[in-house]
């Protein structure tokens, strides 16, 4: 009998050839089967289904008339009831600001009083505790000048300056004849300006001619 001897890496090459026949008949990975995608249909249900349900747990909740109350108090109330959204201009258009809450009163309120989502902003118009809400509504503050001076006649020397574009130099003088450094231009009204209402504006110097509220040009 013949005997066929066999080395011992020969034997180890002939093994790692039978392993890897087997594998390929089999056609399993070798490193394991995976779990199946999850098909794009369904990803895109869950998402529409998590939308949905957001949208209907959005909270909601009642706004009050806050017309009349002073600023703070108006504000306290609101967020009792969810709203923490919010704001407050001058409602007379003169461009203040509302440092001290305590002494503004609240003239008007957007949103209206009813039931809004509490993530909505909610704006008070507001006016000093001593002065009145200005009749027929809010004063609008003027639009940003284009090629043509404005007519700013009433509007606060602030709100003017805004209006007008940055780069134009402008100079204000107290024309009630007292001399006075303007200097919070909030509570100076414009009387007069040059170039005039309506005229061209093309990057020359602006000059302002203002007294303070209450006082006649």
């Amino acid at each position: 009998m013949r005997i066929i001897r066999v080395s011992a890496a020969t034997a180890l090459l002939l093994a790692a050839l039978t392993a890897c026949g087997s594998t390929a008949d089999t056609g399993t990975d070798v490193a394991g089967s995976t779990a199946p995608s999850t098909p794009r249909a369904s990803l895109a249900g869950t998402g529409e289904a998590a939308e949905e349900s957001s949208a209907s747990t959005k909270s909601t909740a009642s706004l009050p008339d806050m017309v009349g109350k002073g600023l703070q108090s108006a504000q306290d109330e609101a967020q009792a009831v969810g709203f923490y959204f919010l704001t407050s201009h001058d409602a007379l258009g003169r461009g203040r600001n509302q440092i001290l809450d305590r002494g503004w009163k609240v003239c008007s309120q957007t949103l209206e009083p009813g039931t809004h989502p509490t993530d909505t902003e909610v704006d008070f118009g507001t006016v000093k505790l001593e002065e009145s809400c200005p009749e027929g509504g809010d004063q609008g503050e003027p639009e940003e000048a284009g090629s043509t001076m404005p007519d700013f006649t009433g509007k606060s020397v602030k709100v003017a300056r805004q209006a007008l574009d940055g780069s134009t130099s402008i100079m204000v003088d107290d024309v009630s004849g007292q001399d006075r450094m303007v200097l919070v231009e909030s509570h100076w009204q414009v009387c007069s300006t040059d170039p005039a209402a309506g005229a061209e504006l093309d990057g020359q110097p602006v000059t302002i001619g203002a007294v303070k509220f209450g006082e006649s040009c």
